[in-house]
This record gives C-alpha cells, structure tokens and sequence, in this order.
C-alpha cells in the first residue's frame, strides 16, 4: 500500500514522482474538479432558502479525473494533498478532500514553495 500524492498539474507530478521515489505514488487533479451547480433554483449554486448553502457539481471534463482519485484513494495508506499554497491550490484541495470523503486520520496538506528535491523532502518530513 503506497502514499498517495496529489497535486494540480501533470507536469509536477513527475518530477515531484522521482524525488518522493517508490513509496509514493504521485497524480494531478488536473486543476479544480467541481464549481457551483448553475442548475436548480434561481441558478445560482447557493440554496437562498437555506442559509445560502452552496451546491456544487463535479466539472462535465473532471468525471474520470475523480473516479480514478476515488479508487486510489481507497487503495492508498496515507493521502497528501500538495495542490499550490495559494488561495486556488487551498480550494482545489478543500474541494478534493470533500469529493474524496478525506478526513484527517488519511490525509494531509504539503505546502512547498518550490519544485526542488531539498524543497519537497522537507515538506513531506513536516506535513
């Protein structure tokens, strides 16, 4: 059973793949893999009725992305979430551990600000 490592974009995923070695096992999200519903009522992905609770849908190109997530996720021993450590990557990351069922006993949040092999072993060593 590997660590599951899950970044925003395919390009880091490898490089950040050879520096983590084989007890990881490292795939991107491609970006953001839901937004709010424009369907239902008024079409706003918020319920007014409801304390303006949002309602969100996985994005139509992001359907495949999620179920392969999902079925790693459930073979995974650990998942980190190491989206960019800004306010897009801290969303991409909320919304994958809410799609994904995360909760903290499996998984965790890597923040690195540099795609360097110094720079993602430390980052790993203290998530």
């Amino acid at each position: 059973m590997r660590n599951l490592v899950i970044v925003e974009s395919p390009s880091k995923s490898k490089t950040i793949q050879k520096y983590l070695g084989d007890d990881f096992e490292v795939v991107s999200s491609k970006g953001h893999i839901r937004d709010l519903s424009t369907s239902g009522k008024g079409g706003l992905g918020v319920d007014v009725d409801n304390g303006f609770k949002p309602t969100y849908k996985i994005n139509k190109d992001k359907g495949d992305t999620v179920k392969q997530l999902k079925t790693k996720v459930k073979k995974a021993k650990m998942v980190y979430l190491a989206t960019d450590p800004d306010r897009e990557g801290e969303a991409i990351s909320w919304h994958l551990a809410d799609e994904l069922g995360l909760d903290n006993t499996k998984a965790q949040r890597v923040v690195f600000n540099e795609i360097t092999k110094p720079a993602i072993l430390e980052a790993f060593e203290h998530p």
